[in-house]
């Protein structure tokens, strides 16, 4: 249990992030399901307009530090390729 000021103060720091962090992380997956979802129905234009919308939300991710560089850019390169393969 926390007992100095500070640590009071950290822990509801923490838990404040964590809330701001997972509704950003839970805005990034509902853009790749809308592209999910689009490839799985087969319509490349509402895929590739979908992709383009997630890219710029998955590159704020990395920026605000929710999400690794390296994950982003797998999970990007496997999109573009699922839509470019449609």
């Amino acid at each position: 249990m926390a007992n100095t000021p500070q640590a009071k103060k950290r822990i509801r720091r923490n838990a404040n992030r964590a809330e701001v962090n997972g509704a950003r992380i839970s805005r990034i997956r509902s853009f790749l399901k809308k592209v999910e979802v689009a490839i799985e129905g087969g319509d490349k234009k509402a895929a590739s307009e979908a992709l383009k919308t997630a890219q710029p939300e998955m590159a704020r991710g990395v920026a605000r530090g929710v999400l690794h560089k390296n994950t982003v850019a797998r999970k990007m390169s496997r999109l573009s390729k699922r839509v470019a393969a449609l």
